[in-house]
């Protein structure tokens, strides 16, 4: 398939460094930033210059490399290895992705020393070879589970979604987005609906901004008119990503997923969640073990000022449970995590444990 140009990168290996498109200041200005430094990529996945699950695997994969010393000793050049390896596990808990891009690294380098080949100068290269590897396998994910939705996506389609599970979240043209941008490149005329997505708006500063710049035609709405929305019928279906899949089917993903579920089915129209087969954590049996990330005081409040007294809830992702979810695409395909058809997803959650 010829590769989509939505005319950006999120992330790439460039002279050395990690090169991110500053998610922070989109969509006023587009800027990148050369990041050379573990303390600078975490503080980067924290502030959320770069975020989406996929794509901090793809990060993750590339920072182990940053700060491996030049040197003929492979116990230190082992040494920085896991102390990249710590610093950077623990800057997005909920994100599974990020420590499979983490512990494929580290995996690799103990196998590249223990080989006794080469010298770490060497392995060095290799594990920038294997992080390249990990964001191709990461692009070719999306393109793969986009084909497997397009059976999905009539002439016409109207499609709520939450968030941003696009190019900007992944290595490539995204999970929950990314049917859509292969879709219109093949003429389908669709219809997008970006939940605002409170606190940080990454509906509106994100998702509305790449669909608009790929020619997509999307209108934006505040959290709390979702519900007006599917009682309309205008929408046909919602699509979501994910950053954590349990073993269950139960599915972390952003603040508000969890509800849309609820009214989607209330509402009788299919909720669709996408991600790639990593996000699924075959150890993770279900929802209540899924780590949730809190946020600081100041994403709520913004430029108000915080009255005193008041305390703030800020979680940053919430659990829809499985039976809630019509289906999750993946790589492989369309998975039906209850019902009918659940043996067929438990099937494919056991073969990632292989």
């Amino acid at each position: 398939m010829k590769p989509i140009d939505l005319g950006f990168t999120t992330l790439e290996w460039v002279d050395g460094g990690l090169r991110l498109l500053d998610q922070t200041l989109l969509p006023e200005v587009e800027e990148y930033v050369d990041l050379h430094t573990i303390a600078e990529v975490v503080d980067a996945m924290k502030r959320l210059v770069v975020r989406g699950a996929p794509a901090l695997g793809c990060a993750a994969a590339y920072a182990m490399v940053l700060e491996l010393p030049i040197t003929d000793d492979a116990e230190i050049w082992l040494t920085q290895l896991k102390k990249n390896a710590r610093e950077l596990e623990t800057a997005r808990p909920t994100a599974v992705n990020l420590g499979v891009g983490v512990r494929l690294q580290l995996q690799m380098g103990h196998g590249l020393m223990a080989s006794g080949q080469g010298d770490p100068v060497t392995w060095t290269e290799q594990l920038v070879q294997i992080a390249q590897a990990f964001h191709f396998a990461d692009q070719e994910s999306c393109v793969a589970l986009s084909e497997h939705a397009q059976g999905l996506l009539f002439d016409g389609v109207s499609v709520l979604t939450h968030c941003n599970a696009g190019a900007l979240a992944t290595g490539g043209i995204g999970t929950a987005l990314g049917p859509l941008h292969l879709a219109h490149s093949r003429g389908v005329r669709l219809k997008v609906y970006a939940d605002e997505t409170r606190p940080l708006r990454q509906g509106t500063r994100l998702t509305a901004w790449e669909l608009a710049r790929h020619g997509i035609a999307v209108d934006v709405l505040p959290d709390s008119a979702a519900a007006s929305l599917l009682a309309s019928g205008k929408i046909d279906l919602v699509f979501v990503g994910a950053d954590r899949i349990a073993a269950n089917g139960d599915v972390a993903n952003k603040l508000g997923t969890y509800p849309l579920a609820v009214l989607a089915q209330r509402h009788g129209i299919p909720f669709y969640v996408l991600a790639p087969g990593n996000t699924i954590d075959p150890t993770c049996l279900d929802g209540a073990q899924i780590p949730i990330e809190q946020r600081s005081d100041e994403e709520l409040y913004d430029a108000d000022p915080q009255p005193k007294g008041v305390g703030v809830f800020n979680p940053a992702f919430d659990v829809t449970p499985a039976e809630l979810v019509s289906g999750i695409i993946t790589e492989q395909g369309l998975f039906q995590p209850h019902g009918a058809h659940q043996s067929l997803w438990l099937e494919y959650v056991e073969s990632l444990n292989a």
